[in-house]
């Protein structure tokens, strides 16, 4: 949206990843180095496996952060990130600055026992960070609680495959080699009823077919025309990601035909 791109199809990769699919004409026209720029601009999350923080943040906030967190944070706690005894609980920990902040990593330490579960650990580190925030005068502020949340949920973006004009991309519907899961076009209106582990497998869509062949076949008499079993996908699990798809096209369809009307 910061970037005015209108077109953005998200598909889920089959695995663990989502695509987003954006149809623009003028980003389809994009040199390698403005779709770095772009994938740069997006980027929050920065450094490798040897990288403890990965989030850092100064005043003044960009509004594009600020509105990249969850909107509901308690939903997050419950990720057991904050959990004691645990890595991400020692990556969180480290993630708060030992040079500037030392008093919150040695208050939090010994508090961080004695709380009964994640939301409570969360609360004391959140409490904590606020007041820092609301009482730094000239000193600069700590957004160890912003920072957190940024390293451990935001998305993590493959500027190799963003940039690069030549790159190889996974077609929507495509078959995931590992998982057998297909690539599937995601509802954001739903997004919180999408759960991966039941998009369609090609064993079982292979099921499905065979399933709705058998039947439409009994009910006919005979075999069916070719074009016929080509539609027999809208019996399958496959069909309402396949709608998805197609009122994506349909509305960039509808999008080209106003810049036509409007440039005539």
């Amino acid at each position: 949206e910061d970037l005015g791109v209108r077109h953005r199809l998200w598909v889920y990769s089959g695995r663990r990843g989502v695509h987003c699919w954006e149809c623009d004409d003028v980003v389809r026209k994009w040199s390698p180095a403005l779709r770095a720029a772009a994938v740069e601009y997006l980027t929050l999350v920065k450094g490798g496996a040897e990288t403890v923080k990965k989030v850092n943040l100064s005043e003044p906030i960009h509004p594009f952060i600020r509105i990249s967190f969850p909107e509901q944070p308690r939903r997050w706690v419950g990720a057991r990130v904050c959990t004691g005894g645990t890595g991400l609980a020692a990556s969180m920990m480290s993630t708060i600055s030992l040079d500037h902040w030392p008093q919150h990593r040695e208050v939090l330490q010994d508090e961080f026992p004695k709380k009964r579960d994640s939301m409570q650990r969360w609360e004391l580190l959140k409490g904590r960070m606020e007041r820092t925030r609301g009482t730094a005068g000239k000193s600069a502020p700590c957004y160890a609680d912003w920072e957190i949340m940024l390293q451990f949920c935001f998305p993590r973006l493959d500027i190799n495959v963003s940039k690069g004009l030549g790159h190889l991309l996974k077609s929507p519907f495509s078959v995931h080699p590992k998982t057998g899961r297909i690539s599937v076009p995601l509802d954001l209106q739903r997004l919180e009823q999408f759960d991966p582990f039941a998009v369609p497998t090609i064993s079982s869509l292979c099921e499905e077919l065979d399933a709705a062949g058998d039947d439409a076949e009994q009910e006919e008499g005979g075999e069916l025309e070719p074009k016929r079993r080509a539609r027999d996908y809208r019996k399958t699990s496959l069909a309402p990601y396949v709608r998805i798809f197609e009122q994506f096209v349909e509305e960039m369809e509808r999008a080209r035909r106003g810049e036509l009307r409007r440039r005539s």
